[in-house]
């Protein structure tokens, strides 16, 4: 009998943490699990970090399709995604998340006829202005096993018209792969020193890229102000996204976030970033991946945006949205200053053996 296989793809770094785990859980179940990269994200060295950081193998295939926009990036991962299919033929092929590769690679699959799996099915921020909403949806839509992090995004799903029957609650993948790591998390305070902070604790951690929040100038100075504010009641330690930087620069904004309680930092490799949040006072954030993380850290987080597609990590986890009004963050900020933030729960599920799960159902229906 042939080997199953799995084609497993990668295209951007929060892919990375969640494909990690579910390699050698597939192996264990005697599924060949292929990686492919379609290279949307492309900055060579923090790839090799990454994955040299995760214990991911390199990829068999590397689609090397760079930047775009989101119809040429989208574009050419299908051209080369199709000829990938055809030369390797494999059982099923695996996406995760909501990125562009994403999407891509579960269309070409299944116009081919073949199975597609979506891990990270099911969540829902209803906002489609995001292109990450229109590329969960249309994902799940076209996928014939979808695993789940929490038991709401089934009712999203069903509303959305899915056989519940192809619907698996496993938990995150990306907690797999935090609980794996922790003890090799880098310390916070080696992280900051390297970079020249004048603090090693006591911090608040900040993360901004979205274009929402980072492309209008207006908007950029006002959260921009916001940080300052912040720190002066508060050493605050900023691993600058590199587009956040520019946008930063070019609106003439630098100067804003000077001083010894603020540090700019470089983009964090993965152990370096779970070292940060772990010693952090609360996170301030618009990632999605990071809500989950701090989630399971127990770090009170404040996501600077209207609404997310993790709710979980708002209802049971130490979440809260704080929109994206400098005075709202602001006023949240203090709070949880005063406070101590929400403590929350970790989600059912969210144990580290997600992927084991996943590979448990796919050995079983493939």
């Amino acid at each position: 009998m042939a080997i199953r296989s799995v084609l497993c793809v990668v295209g951007a770094r929060p892919n990375f943490m969640k494909v990690g785990p579910l390699i050698p859980a597939l192996a264990a179940r005697g599924l060949a699990a292929p990686l492919v990269h379609t290279g949307q994200h492309y900055d060579v060295a923090m790839n090799d970090r990454f994955f040299a950081e995760l214990g991911l193998p390199q990829p068999d295939v590397n689609l090397e399709v760079g930047s775009g926009s989101h119809a040429v990036q989208t574009g050419e991962i299908m051209r080369r995604f199709e000829t990938v299919l055809d030369e390797r033929a494999p059982t099923a092929v695996l996406v995760v998340g909501d990125v562009n590769s994403t999407i891509a690679c579960a269309l070409v699959a299944a116009k081919k006829g073949i199975i597609v799996v979506h891990v990270e099915a099911g969540l829902r921020s209803y906002d489609r202005t995001m292109p990450e909403e229109i590329n969960r949806v249309l994902t799940d839509q076209i996928s014939d096993f979808l695993f789940t992090t929490e038991a709401g995004a089934l009712a999203n799903l069903v509303r959305e018209g899915i056989d519940p029957a192809r619907v698996f609650l496993v938990g995150n993948v990306m907690i797999d792969t935090l609980v794996a790591n922790l003890d090799n998390a880098l310390p916070a305070a080696a992280t900051l020193a390297a970079h020249g902070a004048a603090f090693s604790s006591g911090y608040v951690l900040v993360t901004l890229h979205r274009p929402s929040n980072v492309d209008d100038p207006v908007a950029l100075a006002g959260l921009v102000d916001c940080l300052a504010e912040m720190a002066a009641e508060a050493p605050v330690a900023f691993p600058m996204h590199p587009r956040t930087r520019a946008r930063i620069a070019a609106a003439g904004l630098s100067d804003r976030l000077s001083g010894p309680s603020i540090a700019l930092l470089p983009p964090a490799g993965y152990l370096e970033m779970l070292g940060l949040m772990r010693s952090a006072r609360m996170v301030v954030t618009d990632s999605g991946g990071i809500q989950e993380e701090t989630t399971a850290l127990g770090v009170p987080c404040l996501t600077v945006r209207d609404n997310t597609e993790r709710p979980i990590t708002v209802t049971d986890g130490t979440n809260t949205l704080v929109g994206t009004d400098p005075a709202r963050v602001l006023a949240a900020f203090r709070h949880t200053l005063a406070t101590g933030g929400k403590a929350g729960r970790v989600p059912h599920l969210w144990d580290g053996h997600s992927a084991s799960r996943i590979a448990a159902v796919l050995a079983e229906k493939l």
